[in-house]
């Protein structure tokens, strides 16, 4: 019952994602690609979203003090066709609103999460998933998000090591990355996939689905994954 989930991502030649870098390279073409996928929620990491999300108010080091949920825990605040999605296993975010981007925020986090922080969401009208007793289970969210929450398509947006946990639970249907003309370089930059605990050799093999030139000679490449 998972949604139909595409990790969409722009990079540089060297499959460098820094934002600021990829930036300098390219403007509006990496959102205009994420219309075109269709009607999709977009699921972001808690990094991407402490430096990007425009409803955030701030980002605590630790998580308040309160006694963890130690269950699994959903609340639907608000239903839509689409939502803005955020992933925070400890809730460590702290919000200014209950939308972001247009859409109703919907944060996924693990039992470890405090009951404080689950009241916090609420009173700002903002659905969550708390699943996973160490650290978030993906598997068992998207199970949720689509069965709860009725979310068909997912474009996972970054950064590098949510795309890398998506890959390596097995839930990446698709992967859509905008080339755009540069090279970092820089030692230590993340990369669209990255954090993969597995270290073993054998590649994700994908498939090619279409490939497309841009007049900004950015490429944009799409993959379906071979299971």
């Amino acid at each position: 019952m998972k949604p139909y989930i595409i990790v969409h991502m722009m990079t540089s030649v060297d499959g460098r994602i820094d934002c600021p870098m990829v930036g300098q390279l390219s403007a509006d073409e990496y959102y205009i690609a994420l219309d075109k996928l269709g009607l999709c929620s977009k699921l972001s990491g808690r990094v991407t979203a402490a430096l990007e999300c425009t409803a955030l108010k701030e980002e605590i080091a630790l998580p308040s003090e309160g006694n963890a949920v130690g269950m699994e825990s959903v609340h639907i605040a608000k239903r839509s066709d689409e939502y803005t999605i955020i992933t925070d296993t400890r809730g460590k975010l702290r919000w200014a609103s209950g939308e972001a981007d247009g859409h109703p925020l919907l944060c996924i986090t693990s039992e470890k999460v405090t009951e404080e922080y689950l009241e916090h969401l609420r009173e700002r009208g903002i659905s969550w998933i708390a699943t996973g007793r160490d650290r978030i289970d993906l598997s068992r969210a998207m199970d949720i998000l689509g069965e709860q929450f009725g979310v068909k398509r997912l474009a996972v947006v970054g950064g590098g090591h949510i795309c890398g946990g998506f890959l390596e639970a097995g839930l990446v249907d698709e992967v859509s990355v905008m080339i755009a003309p540069g090279i970092d370089g820089r030692q230590g930059q993340t990369a669209v996939f990255d954090g993969i605990t597995d270290r073993g050799c054998n590649p994700y093999r994908l498939k090619l689905k279409s490939v497309e030139q841009w007049e900004t000679d950015i490429v944009w490449l799409r993959y379906t994954i071979k299971r």
